[in-house]
């Protein structure tokens, strides 16, 4: 059985891999993985909140097409979402998740209901670029493995924003031994 688990993970983080390849938008990539999550950890909602200068703006869910996209917004440090992006931390409640004096409110979010909570930080060359949820609407003992899985998917996370930020022309025409080398070589004069 955890053989398989440890299959049905490592199947995860070859599809979210192969989404960072190809040449999408980002909402269909976020979508796709928010959509992988879902199924894979069998949890009644998924959310992708990304950081525009002080704030978690929600950009992606399992929901299709929610007016709330780009509406919702936290401040860093504010909620249970801000609070994962302040301390770069892992947050795992297994029930009660509204009852945490952390948390805050959103009447337009049914989720706020739910009773379990994940949320993992999304981390781009150390920096928090933004947070994952995953919520569940009755109580849910979080494994270790499921803590492990969502860290990893905000790391392939991050790394994929900081990659949609490149023009894919940059990509084509760097000399990549040159960045390799020439970075290495910074590091030894300091």
């Amino acid at each position: 059985m955890r053989l398989e688990r440890a299959e049905q993970q490592l199947r995860l983080f070859q599809r979210i891999s192969r989404f960072m390849v190809r040449e999408m938008n980002l909402q269909e990539v976020l979508q796709g993985i928010v959509s992988l999550v879902t199924e894979f950890m069998e949890c009644d909602s998924c959310f992708v909140y990304l950081i525009d200068n002080d704030e978690l703006v929600l950009c992606a869910s399992n929901k299709p097409g929610p007016p709330n996209l780009g509406n919702v917004r936290l401040k860093v440090g504010e909620g249970l979402t801000g609070w994962v992006a302040r301390e770069r931390r892992l947050l795992s409640i297994s029930k009660e998740a509204n009852q945490d004096p952390r948390f805050r409110y959103f009447s337009n979010l049914p989720e706020d209901t739910f009773e379990a909570f994940l949320s993992a930080p999304l981390i781009a060359r150390n920096r928090v670029v933004g947070v994952i949820n995953v919520q569940h609407r009755m109580p849910h003992a979080h494994t270790g493995s499921e803590m492990e899985l969502l860290t990893t998917v905000g790391e392939q996370l991050g790394c994929l924003l900081a990659l949609a930020r490149m023009d894919p022309t940059s990509v084509e025409g760097a000399n990549h031994a040159e960045l390799v080398l020439a970075s290495g070589q910074g590091r030894t004069r300091n």
